[in-house]
């Protein structure tokens, strides 16, 4: 819309008194492709064209949205929302501010260009060299999507901006059986760019990488229980910065009391090797943008420095209560939902340890190469995540391949006790679930070393010490 339509629906949005007025306006083109069995299974497509009017007055939040972006529709929702807040007398829309100008994404192979053909050969490349690695393999599923979005937001603060996002994205699960043993391997790559993701990670290496996790994963032996030393290394990805501490980092959790983090800016919440970031003006990352979903520009944003918590992730309205400024995390699925504080692309900086002394330092304990799934309790931080490949570590070496491992906890005990931290770094990409409403991220971290966590399995018991 032109910027007099905006003002004039904003305007009607304000006349019942409320304290802030928005508009989001989207469209999205969205492709996915999925493969089992070796056949494609479900090819969808689709246009999602739509607007969202947010009303706040207080604590009271009225949303509306509908499929129709036209002056006359957004006048009449903005009413509606208007009324619903219930307040009393008129407030005015402040004049539009110059748009800051952010550099955008280079897209070098827009996937709109890209031939359909070309997508589904992805997807079959992808398949044949999972299949080919080992006749184990007995099953293999691929995802392809990408996602071409274009926003618009506005609000009566003088906000109006808009932004364009590309996404694309591959995964591939395999699974492996031999002698009743039944075991699966996940592989993934994603970014906000375009095809030339294909060109640094190829899909066949994609479906191999799946099937040999899975293969591996049948002559690994029950992995041992007990409390041990544990080094995570950077290919595992995030999983532990982005559930075990970032969630606890969103205002919007604070707030409501629902983190342990409540009331500790400028306390020591993690070793002081441990600095934690949050940063959506990444480029390329699959938690990439330009703007958020309220219009402010993306930033990065310290929250745990040297051990010590500097501030938490918010979006304008947790901002607001906190008497700070908004970081650029508030985002949304769709224009049909309102914005939530929410994580971009969350990590831990590298440090200056090296992979290789971590490991020689560990006498018996657990190798962690990849993560699974795992659920986290933001109120106390407690947390129990899958380990899909693990390894043993044995007098300083990594030798024996284990299953069925999981690793138990509290996220701010276990950035207390991070010893060690890698020179190195490692990212995973995921689709993050908060409110019912999911969103694309990616999370990273160096090489950790953590002392005295909890190691579930189905192997004997057994308590290890560091040398």
């Amino acid at each position: 819309m032109e910027q007099k339509e905006l003002k004039l629906i904003l305007a009607e949005a304000l006349k019942f008194g409320a304290d802030f007025a928005e508009i989001f306006i989207e469209q999205k083109e969205t492709t996915a492709i999925s493969c089992e069995d070796g056949k494609i299974e479900k090819i969808n497509t689709g246009i999602d064209y739509g607007m969202g009017i947010r009303v706040i007055d207080g604590e009271t939040t009225s949303y509306v949205h509908a499929n129709e972006v036209t002056v006359q529709n957004g006048l009449g929702m903005a009413q509606l929302a208007g009324q619903i807040a219930k307040a009393q007398k008129g407030n005015l829309v402040q004049e539009f501010q110059p748009t800051e100008v952010m550099q955008e994404p280079e897209i070098q192979q827009h996937p709109a260009q890209i031939p359909f053909e070309q997508k589904v050969e992805l997807v079959r490349a992808a398949d044949r060299a999972a299949r080919a690695y080992d006749s184990a393999i007995t099953q293999v599923s691929l995802g392809y999507s990408d996602i071409v979005q274009h926003v618009q937001i506005a609000n009566s603060r003088g906000v109006c901006t808009e932004d364009d996002r590309v996404y694309v994205r591959l995964a591939c699960n395999s699974i492996a059986q031999r002698d009743g043993i039944i075991q699966t391997g996940f592989a993934s790559a994603g970014g906000n760019c375009g095809f030339e993701l294909f060109d640094e990670t190829t899909a066949e290496s994609l479906g191999l990488e799946s099937a040999q996790r899975a293969v591996m994963l049948l002559s690994a032996e029950p992995c041992p229980t007990g409390i041990m030393p544990v080094v995570l290394s950077s290919e595992a990805g995030g999983t532990m910065v982005h559930e075990a501490c970032g969630h606890g980092l969103e205002a919007d959790l604070v707030h409501k009391g629902l983190s342990a983090y409540v009331g500790k800016i400028g306390q020591q919440v993690a070793s002081e090797k441990i600095t934690v970031i949050d940063d959506a003006a990444i480029a390329g990352k699959y938690g990439s943008y330009s703007y958020d979903d309220e219009g402010t520009p993306a930033q990065r944003t310290v929250l745990i420095e040297n051990g010590i918590l500097k501030q938490y992730m918010t979006d304008l309205q947790s901002a607001e209560r906190m008497g700070s400024a908004a970081t650029g995390n508030g985002r949304r699925e769709s224009y049909r939902e309102k914005p939530v504080v929410r994580m971009s692309n969350t990590y831990i900086a590298p440090g200056t340890d090296r992979v290789e002394d971590m490991i020689a330092s560990v006498e018996y304990g657990l190798f962690v190469k990849h993560m699974g799934g795992g659920q986290v309790n933001t109120l106390n931080g407690d947390y129990v995540f899958d380990v899909s490949e693990g390894y043993l570590i044995e007098n300083g070496k990594i030798t024996r391949p284990v299953r069925g491992a999981t690793l138990a906890g509290n996220g701010p005990e276990s950035l207390r006790n991070v010893e060690m931290v890698g020179n190195d770094l490692g990212y995973a990409i995921g689709t993050c679930g908060k409110y019912g409403q999911r969103v694309p991220v990616a999370d990273a971290q160096p090489t950790l070393k953590i002392n005295g966590l909890t190691v579930g399995g189905t192997g004997t018991e057994k308590r290890a010490c560091e040398k």
